[in-house]
């Protein structure tokens, strides 16, 4: 009964009320996006929703457009700024979300949308994570964010779609604000200022699986 009703009036009731109260952060984040990266304040990306049906996911920006001599983007860690990662390190980032959240795109827990292009990639056990919606935050975000590996976040998404419940929901939400308040995770140990692409069981090329700032709204 919670995961086919209560989950989603839950979704529609928190999703509302932070919208109202909250209307003046969106807007104090969208004019400091403006001033220190430019326009537009939002970008869009495509992403698997339920049943891996696309959607389009929106956020604050927190990188800039900063190309090579031969036109390509920068690899994300030097388009990521300062001010970016204060962005990432918070969730600030994510608010934009909360609409998806209220129109039914998202939920408020649930595994976090990856990139189109994955989904060829993964096996049937992967899959899987898109039974459910995909949520503002989650299981893996909870425990471990970007410092898990990706077998382990989606051991960990997997886990949530067979363990759905109010209290785990409560759970991870609470856990969720204690990562933030504490900033960790948000960087994969080691490698770059963002997550390492999933390159699935097949050899592919990192190009093919960007996560590219510039489909912008």
């Amino acid at each position: 009964m919670y995961r086919k009703v209560f989950k989603r009036l839950l979704d529609i009731i928190c999703s509302a009320l932070f919208l109202l109260a909250f209307w003046w952060l969106y807007a104090i984040v969208a004019l400091l996006v403006r001033i220190k990266l430019g326009s537009p304040v939002i970008f869009k990306h495509p992403r698997p929703g339920l049943n891996e049906e696309p959607f389009n996911m929106m956020k604050f920006r927190t990188m800039t457009d900063e190309r090579d001599e031969n036109g390509e983007l920068l690899p994300d860690k030097d388009r990521l700024t300062k001010f970016g990662k204060m962005l990432r390190a918070t969730s600030l980032d994510e608010l934009p979300e909360i609409w998806l959240i209220l129109t039914g795109k998202m939920s408020i827990v649930g595994p976090r949308p990856l990139l189109m292009k994955y989904l060829p990639l993964y096996n049937s056990f992967q899959h899987r994570r898109h039974e459910v919606k995909p949520g503002l935050t989650g299981y893996a975000q909870a425990y471990g964010r970007n410092s898990l590996s990706w077998d382990e976040k989606f051991e960990k998404d997997v886990y949530y779609v067979d363990h759905v419940s109010f209290w785990l929901d409560v759970k991870i939400l609470f856990k969720t604000v204690a990562v933030v308040f504490k900033k960790e995770g948000v960087n994969q140990a080691g490698k770059s200022a963002t997550m390492e692409p999933f390159m699935g069981n097949d050899p592919i090329t990192e190009e093919n699986v960007q996560n590219d700032e510039t489909m912008t709204l």
